[in-house]
This record gives C-alpha cells, structure tokens and sequence, in this order.
C-alpha cells in the first residue's frame, strides 16, 4: 500500500516510543484481579493460548496441571469478563490519545452469536432456534451473545475494543411472537436487549475522553431513537444505517416524504465485492438534507426532536439479477457538499472491520468448538479471545496502514533476531533500514504466505499461524539458551 497521509500520522504517533516490552505485558499492565495470583495466571494463560492458535485448552497447555489451572481460572468466581478485559481497555484508551489528535476514531458496534451444541443447554441458555438439515424440524440451541465495540482510525487501524457486553437468553423469544402480545415500540429501552446499543455508547465514550473525535458507526440495528438520543447528551456523533421512516417535521409526513424531494446532489463511483469475491463498479447518486426527526408516537412525551441529517446512496441503473445498492444513512453531522456526504458512507463502509473481527473470533479461535459447560466459564473464555485476536487483527492491518514504521513498535527486540535468522532477506544486497512490514511479512511467510509480486497483502489467518510458529520457536530457544552446550 502506498504511504498516505494516514500512514504519516501513526508513524510519528508510535516513533517516539521506546521499544515495547512483550505485547502481552503492555495490553493487561492495567487490570486489577482482586488477588495477585490471579493476574499472574492470566498472563501466563493469555501467554500460552496464543501461542496455540486455534487450539483446544488442553492442546494450548500441553499438560494437565497447567491445563487444570486453565479451567479453574475460567470457573473462578471472582474472574469476569470486566476484570479480563480492563487492561485492554486502557491500552486502546492509550493508543486513541496517541493518534492524530486532529483526525476523528470510529467506534465500530456489532452483535454477533456464539453457538455451542449441549445436551443440556441449562447451564449456557438458549439462543435461538436451528433447523436441521433436510428437516421441517427445528431446535433449541444454546449459546451466548456479544455486542463489541471496536475503536478504528479513518484507515481502518483497529486501536481495540472500547465496551464489550456477553449475555445469555433464559428463554427464546422469537420476534413474531413477541409483536402479537406486545407493540415493540411501546416497550421501555431498559427492558429490551438494545439497552447495550446505549451502554456500549457511553462506555466508549466515557472511556476515550473526548466525545467529539468519536463517530459511532452502526448497521440497521443501530437505528434506534433511544441511541441518538443518548448520543446527543454525551456530546458525541454519529453514523447509523436507518431502516424506519420515522415521523419529521410537523408530524404530519415522514422521512421519506421529505427525501422524495431532495434532487440528486451528485454521482459517487465505487467498487462492490459480492458473496462470491467477484468485484464490480457501481455508480450512486447521492441525496442529502438536514431534517427535523421526531421520536416514536408512544415516546414523544420522553424524547425530544432531533435535528439530523438523512443521507440516501442509491445505485443507478443497476445490472440484471444484481440486487443494486441502497444505502439510507442518519447522522448527527452536518452535510453540506458532495464530498462531506462521501466522506460519511467512507465511514459506514468500514463497518465490515468489526465483522472481520468476529469471524476471527470464530473461525480463528474456534470459539465455537469450546466443550466448557457453563456460561460462566465461555464468557471468560471469549473475553481471553477478544484480547488475543485484537493482536493479530492489528499487526494484520498495521501491515498495511504504516508499513514504513520501525519493527519495535510491534515486535521485541529477540523477534526481530530470530526473523533475521529464520527468515533471509529476498535481497540482501539491498540496504538501509528494515521497516516492520519486512518483519511482518516474514511471519506470514512462516505461516504459509507466498509473498508473490502479484499477491494481496498477508491476512489474519497467515499472520496467525506465522506468530504461532514464531512463539514455538522462541520458547525453544529460549530454553536452549540457558541449557549447557552438553546436554542440549
């Protein structure tokens, strides 16, 4: 990837710093077990789960007294997923003051399932219901929900989680019977699951401090009035995807009514990836107005009108059998050209990141897989997760958003040795510095990549098992070292 104006700003954010100590120190120097042994196994835990990657506990720990320890910390009453998770939490704080104080962070929010198959699905609760294959029959599966919020620079830099919110369903409720007792809309936020869209809001921002360098990014599940509210009192922005017409104006017409008759503002040209990989250019044109929203009907008396700008992306003449881009976007910021209304989709359209985090979370980790029986122990189980693949989610995109940056900000100081022995240079020939994509890409080689001229950059999954391959073979010689050269 080229250096851009992005790239620059990380470099000089990150090269004032001294040379890190281990990762895994600096990310968890901030949580606070209520014993101190309990911290010293975490880190020992955090330790070797990484170095498994993918693995079961039993593999990642190699015997069974680290293994039975594994499983007592993860039992322990006195661990949650807050205690596992605070380190992290100050370490993206930290990283968030550090970037480019003139640049905004998104705060990417999701919800994503966590499924497990039981024969007794009371000790995890149930989640929703699975039809089998080839079967009208369906059944209960127990599981556990996560919603994440995941901090990111305008180019797509994961800085870490900000709020996380693990829970679990008692009993399935399915939507269309909820509405036949009850009008959802009627019901009060704090009794329904979306109350965490609000928590994960304030926390976040509580958490990094300056609410106006904060954009809230949202799919439609976003799109929820309680939220802009909430939004509006904590000083902070937004960019949700909206899926309701709501009221405007007077009361008397809706959104919508007032979008019809916005004329075409301009024409914004992108590239779309479908399902299958396959890539094609679409054309959008662009409408955008700033317009006075009102709250439900059955909740005017608690909310009030909001001010808000509507931004409609819809695909011109889009092919045949190819469902065509439309893109209904609101936001507290105000919108005034063409390019103030890009620059917002731009935005929303890196939404995908936390996605890809979650698929690390389940393809990656294999968190699924887990055989922990309670809710408890698989909440901080996926806590453990979220810190472990936060890591490889960042070198993976560090890779590609300041290349050019000196190996100490992500690697120790033996990394870099090993490499350099492991790894020879394509060139030796060539001189100068060595950045830490040289590095980076050298770990994805000891995971399977081609480094080819013409091949994309190195994903999560080769940068993962490069980092696996390369704590296996640090550990071996850090053992080798402090044996004598006779019994070696």
């Amino acid at each position: 990837m080229p250096e851009g104006k992005g790239s620059g700003r990380w470099r000089r954010a990150v090269a004032s710093r001294n040379p890190p100590r281990c990762w895994i120190d600096r990310e968890i120097e901030n949580c606070t077990f209520v014993d101190e042994r309990l911290g010293k196994r975490f880190r020992t835990l955090l330790e070797q789960l990484s170095g498994g990657a993918g693995e079961s506990i039993p593999m990642a720990c190699q015997d069974w007294a680290n293994t039975k320890a594994a499983y007592r910390f993860f039992d322990n009453e006195r661990v949650n997923e807050k205690d596992i998770l605070a380190g992290h939490f100050q370490s993206t704080r930290r990283r968030f003051l550090d970037s480019d104080s003139n640049e905004p962070a998104l705060v990417l929010h999701d919800t994503t399932e966590f499924c497990f198959h039981r024969n007794d699905i009371s000790e995890i609760g149930k989640i929703t219901k699975h039809a089998g294959w080839k079967t009208r029959h369906s059944r209960l599966v127990c599981g556990i929900l996560m919603h994440s919020s995941l901090v990111v620079t305008t180019d797509g830099l994961p800085l870490g989680l900000s709020a996380v919110k693990i829970w679990t369903r008692d009993e399935f409720k399915g939507t269309n019977a909820l509405k036949k007792h009850i009008n959802p809309t009627r019901v009060p936020i704090e009794k329904k699951e979306s109350i965490r869209w609000l928590q994960n809001l304030s926390e976040s921002t509580n958490l990094l401090s300056i609410p106006n360098r904060c954009i809230h990014i949202g799919d439609r599940e976003s799109d929820i009035y309680e939220l802009f509210c909430t939004a509006n009192e904590r000083d902070t922005h937004f960019v949700f995807r909206t899926c309701v017409d709501r009221l405007a104006g007077d009361g008397e017409h809706t959104v919508s009514d007032e979008m019809q008759e916005v004329d075409c503002k301009g024409l914004h040209r992108i590239e779309v990836r479908d399902k299958k990989g396959d890539t094609r250019e679409a054309v959008l044109e662009l409408k955008y107005r700033r317009i006075r929203v009102l709250p439900p009907i059955g909740k005017q008396k608690r909310y009030p009108p909001l001010e808000l700008t509507v931004i409609h992306a819809k695909e011109r003449d889009a092919a045949a059998g190819v469902e065509p881009i439309d893109w209904k976007l609101i936001t507290d910021l105000p919108v005034r050209t063409r390019v103030e209304a890009i620059e917002k989709l731009n935005w929303y359209a890196l939404r995908w990141k936390i996605e890809t985090f979650h698929k690390i979370m389940k393809s990656g980790c294999k968190t699924e897989e887990s055989k922990l029986r309670t809710a408890e122990r698989l909440v901080n189980l996926i806590a453990t997760f979220c810190i472990m693949r936060w890591r490889i989610f960042w070198m993976t995109m560090i890779n590609r958003s300041a290349p050019d940056v000196a190996p100490g900000v992500a690697l120790t100081g033996l990394e870099v040795k090993l490499l350099d022995k492991l790894v020879k240079d394509k060139d030796p020939r060539k001189g100068g510095r060595k950045t830490l994509a040289d590095y980076l890409t050298k770990i994805a080689l000891l995971g399977g990549y081609l480094a080819r001229k013409k091949d994309p950059p190195p994903g999560n999954m080769v940068m993962w098992r490069g980092l696996a391959r390369l704590t296996d073979i640090e550990l071996g010689f850090t053992l080798a070292r402090h044996e004598e050269p006779n019994n070696i």
